[in-house]
């Protein structure tokens, strides 16, 4: 049976786990939560199980039981690793995943973020991505002082849904995240492929002809450039972005690759899509169309009954019943393989898992759930060579000033 095409599997690492109270479960590591051989286990062992990439979660706030707002909790992992960096670190140990760490696109420079996004697709040799994210919270903004933000707390725990008091604040902070990544993505073009001579015999080292000024001028940004790193080796690393509401769908389609969903049912998937394509119709959208990938937080275990034990015990430990903004599936990884294999037919690209406990749920999807999509035919046996992009099916793009003349 060959391959189905586009079936991809990606999974989501935070913390201990996505479940609150992971961190208390036997087999978890919260000892180890920032230390190196943490992550680089974590990222191996996806690895290990083929899958496309993985995503690193980060905020500018510590974690929360509530969305924007402060809490005193002392039982819940408070405190994470920089995103971007882990995976820098992680990157050398790895050699076929992707590496997509989160980068919030308030309060932080685009041309921050495109060095460090550019620099870690050369450490990963073409396997970088990054996840831009709006911060909507006034809990956030008093990290910088540098702006006021409204009151939009709610009680939907931790996520990008926007809550209550949507309005022109909230389209204004999804606009800014448009023209960040649009500032990231022309500071990526700013150097031409070829643009290094490094010929030692004539003392040229870049062709200074092929170097641009990006001459952004914007309502939040003003940037010259040209970028200090030269021109990834995807051209653009990949850009993803998680959506719940019309603004986030609408900024996926404005200026991501990816995009990350949250249907509840089999019944909503279909709709999901929809809602994702007529996005990509309503901004003019040209060129590859957005990958779709639905978010599920997991409880796997190959004992019918087990995982929703596992469940139940951690809501005991943690006070109160879990809720997320994705559909949490408990169950076997039969079943799961069921879910995932009727999903993908309504038209998604594939699935980005959240394991509620580290490392048990990732280790059942890469040894459970893994060989089950192999022997079904609907998932690779081998990396095989490329970028990212090139295993997301994504060309590699033109670059928008190799046409232009000399610029500096």
């Amino acid at each position: 049976m060959s391959v189905l095409d586009g079936f991809h599997v990606a999974t989501a690492l935070d913390g201990a786990g996505w479940h609150p109270a992971a961190w208390r479960e036997a087999g978890a590591r919260p000892a180890a939560l920032f230390t190196p051989e943490y992550w680089t286990g974590l990222v191996g062992e996806a690895e290990r199980g083929l899958l496309d990439f993985v995503t690193f979660d980060d905020a500018l706030g510590l974690q929360s039981s509530r969305r924007g707002v402060a809490d005193d909790r002392v039982d819940r992992v408070r405190g994470r690793l920089d995103a971007v960096l882990t995976a820098a670190r992680v990157a050398p140990t790895s050699t076929g995943i992707g590496l997509v760490p989160v980068a919030t696109t308030t309060h932080t420079e685009p041309f921050h973020a495109s060095k460090a996004v550019a620099t870690l697709d050369y450490i990963s040799g073409g396997r970088a991505g990054v996840q831009a994210r709006v911060s909507a919270t006034a809990l956030e903004a008093g990290q910088f002082g540098r702006r006021t933000v409204p009151d939009l707390r709610d009680d939907t725990g931790p996520g990008d849904a926007t809550g209550p008091g949507d309005g022109q604040f909230v389209a204004d902070l999804f606009d800014e995240a448009a023209d960040f990544v649009e500032v990231m993505r022309r500071l990526w073009d700013s150097w031409e492929d070829g643009a290094e001579i490094r010929d030692v015999a004539t003392g040229r080292f870049v062709d200074r002809d092929k170097l641009h000024p990006i001459d952004f001028e914007g309502r939040w940004f003003s940037v010259r450039g040209p970028s200090i790193t030269p021109r990834p080796p995807q051209g653009q690393p990949v850009v993803a972005v998680l959506a719940h509401v019309p603004v986030a769908f609408r900024l996926a389609a404005r200026c991501a690759d990816v995009v990350f969903v949250t249907p509840r049912s089999a019944e909503d998937v279909g709709a999901v899509v929809s809602t994702v394509r007529a996005a990509e119709r309503a901004v003019g959208r040209s060129g590859d169309p957005l990958r779709v990938f639905i978010d599920l937080m997991v409880f796997l275990d190959d004992e019918p009954g087990a995982a929703a034990r596992r469940r139940h015990g951690l809501d005991d430990l943690d006070g109160r019943v879990h809720r997320s903004d994705a559909a949490i599936f408990t169950g076997t990884p039969h079943e799961l393989t069921d879910l995932m294999t009727v999903w993908h037919r309504q038209g998604v690209t594939g699935f980005r898992l959240r394991p509620a406990v580290l490392p048990h749920d990732l280790e059942a999807v890469t040894r459970r759930l893994v060989p089950l999509l192999q022997d079904r035919g609907v998932f690779r046996t081998g990396y095989g060579d490329g970028t990212l992009r090139g295993r997301l099916g994504l060309a590699r793009p033109a670059n928008r000033y190799a046409t232009a003349g000399p610029a500096l």
